[in-house]
């Protein structure tokens, strides 16, 4: 399965919106990175992640979101994700990075 990505900046909350469909893994964590990127290089501002059409995410997925939180921290900004799936949600309880993560 292949990756969708939307983003969109939102001058008026001064956030970046994103959509993500489909599955983050070794072969298109490059693409999230890529798309991360793109963003912080225009605005670094928090990001919000719509993970409703997540359907996968990996260890390489995760490391992608780990970096640009921390990218993000140094400016006191942060990474929300909504509507994640179960299998997901636990996914990262049990990594435990639901603690350094907003999750809605």
């Amino acid at each position: 399965m292949s990756l969708v990505i939307d983003k969109q900046y939102d001058g008026f909350n001064k956030r970046w919106s994103m959509q993500l469909a489909g599955e983050v893994d070794i072969y298109t964590a490059g693409q999230l990175k890529e798309s991360f990127t793109s963003m912080l290089e225009e605005k670094k501002d928090t990001i919000e992640i719509d993970a409703k059409d997540l359907e996968y995410i990996d260890s390489t997925g995760l490391g992608v979101l780990i970096g640009v939180l921390k990218k993000l921290k140094e400016e006191d900004k942060n990474v929300i994700i909504l509507n994640i799936k179960p299998s997901i949600k636990k996914l990262l309880h049990i990594t435990g990075l639901d603690k350094i993560f907003i999750i809605e």
